[in-house]
């Protein structure tokens, strides 16, 4: 692959990438730490739209960089900030509300506790007095114009999204500078001296290795067979190796009010939604229209496929709401939240779910875990890095299996819907339009949710036995990654985001 310069010295894109360098890091490649083992509440996490990546994670990094800056004990000197976007960041950062998630982040909020309201009031009053209060604590005059530098020419070999943010003095002198990579699902990575990089904020300290360790569909059956546990028996029993049983539960009790919450708000809202597509909010109209039609009389012959509407709305809901920069949970992205939800709720509507020792709420999302945890170990949950098929394909991967989890499915036959669900999500593009998780994000993770409850279905006609292992679809789907250009990876450079442009 090679890079070509155009007339002012700036790359030209050669196969989608640029290869000029960045000062995110001092050396070309550096160092991630190795964990033992994911959590469950890795996987999902209270948060803000639009994306995960592009927006929870930058804001967590300019949260981060108050202390990076405090540490360097000059603190009340700082004037001027400087925030560098770099590769995707810097091609959809706009679209995707980049720039806003880290004034939100100076500004001393986390995006699982903000409210929508504060995040309207913060942003208005930084850009009516032209200052910023970083952390809270110190004001610095703040023109988004001047802070903000894009540049999605410039990407890094670790992952491309980065960025790096930067103080000054009055004497323009550097006080405080990092560089942080967003890598998907609201992870994020500081480059720390050394070529380290260290995650942002720090995970919970494990009280002690997990009970039963995997990180491949292979060893997780392995692991049920030994056991004689279910996949969410052994998953929460893993837990207690962060915290205990109970708490576990409650927080994973939360998440699903959470995606509750974030339905009922979607299908009572209406309007049109932020950054000048002009994309209508359809999710409440659809609502009353679902109820207008199951409480008419029924004539002819039903119709068995009826339920599957209700699925489209759940997962409208979600992603509208995503879209708009409300509340929603990362599952594992933002740009996938809508299709766990949306198939819990066809569950919770639609199903013959048991609840035993655990509610099958807490169980779906113990499964759903142990897919997303076996995926993100061993290729990508971020669009930046592989595509569509890492947020979406995932997403539906997870969704199909924590589905046929509480449909009563074997670990065997778990590991099979799961694999059904990101097979056919292979290659899958990241292209949005205007670089908004709108178009055709929304829709797409309703065609998803369907996807996941067929996956299901399908793996529950079996006995698990089947030819394509999840491994070897997770595999696959990190190689297609590898492959494929970097104008279908969130740049806005390919696909429906530039036929829309010359249509």
């Amino acid at each position: 692959m090679t890079s070509h310069a155009t007339t002012d010295g700036t790359p030209s894109i050669t196969n989608g990438r640029a290869t000029e360098p960045t000062e995110v890091g001092s050396h070309a490649t550096a160092t991630a730490p190795v964990f033992e083992s994911l959590s469950v509440l890795d996987l999902f996490k209270i948060g803000i739209g639009p994306s995960s990546s592009h927006t929870v994670g930058p804001m967590r990094a300019a949260l981060d960089f108050i202390g990076q800056a405090d540490a360097s004990g000059r603190f009340d000197e700082i004037v001027r900030l400087r925030v560098d976007l770099l590769g995707s960041l810097g091609a959809t950062g706009s679209g995707h509300g980049t720039d806003t998630a880290i004034m939100l982040g100076l500004s001393g909020l986390a995006p699982d506790t903000v409210e929508t309201p504060q995040i309207t009031a913060t942003l208005e009053q930084i850009r009516a007095a032209g200052e910023l209060s970083l952390g809270g604590r110190l004001t610095v005059p703040f023109d988004e114009a001047k802070v903000f530098v894009f540049r999605p020419l410039t990407v890094r070999r670790e992952h491309p999204n980065a960025l790096r943010i930067t103080a000054y003095d009055a004497s323009d002198d550097t006080i405080a500078s990092a560089g942080y990579y967003s890598i998907g699902g609201g992870f994020v990575m500081r480059h720390d001296e050394g070529d380290v990089l260290s995650p942002v904020p720090a995970p919970a300290e494990q009280l002690h290795p997990v009970a039963h360790p995997f990180t491949h569909g292979d060893e997780l059956v392995a692991r049920c067979r030994e056991t004689g546990m279910s996949v969410a028996e052994l998953m929460l029993e893993n837990e207690t190796a962060w915290r205990p049983r109970e708490q576990t539960i409650a927080q994973l009790e939360r998440i699903w009010e959470v995606m509750q919450e974030c339905v009922a708000h979607g299908i009572e809202t209406p309007g049109v939604l932020p950054g000048g597509l002009d994309v209508k909010r359809r999710s409440k109209e659809w609502h009353a229209k679902l109820l207008d039609r199951d409480a008419a009389p029924k004539q002819g012959r039903p119709d068995l496929l009826e339920g599957m509407e209700w699925v489209n709305l759940y997962a409208l809901a979600v992603n509208e709401e995503n879209a708009a920069g409300a509340r929603v949970v990362t599952a594992p992205t933002n740009g996938a939240a809508g299709i766990i939800p949306a198939v819990m709720h066809y569950a919770d509507r639609f199903a013959n779910c048991v609840d035993d020792e655990l509610s099958w709420q807490v169980r779906f999302l113990l499964v759903a875990g142990a897919i997303g945890i076996i995926i993100k170990s061993n290729a990508s949950i971020s669009g930046a890095e592989v595509g569509c098929q890492g947020e979406v394909g995932s997403a539906c991967a997870m969704a199909a299996g924590g589905f046929a989890a509480v449909l009563g499915a074997t670990p065997e036959q778990i590991e099979n819907a799961a694999e059904i669900g990101i097979e056919h999500n292979l290659g899958l593009t990241c292209d949005p339009i205007k670089g908004l998780v709108q178009i055709p994000c929304i829709e797409r993770n309703a065609m998803a949710s369907v996807k996941a409850i067929n996956a299901a279905r399908m793996a529950k006609q079996g006995d698990g036995t089947h030819y394509v292992s999840l491994d070897t679809a997770v595999e696959t789907m990190r190689r297609t990654g590898a492959d494929m250009s970097d104008k279908y990876k969130e740049t806005a450079l390919g696909g429906l985001a530039v036929a829309y442009i010359e249509c």
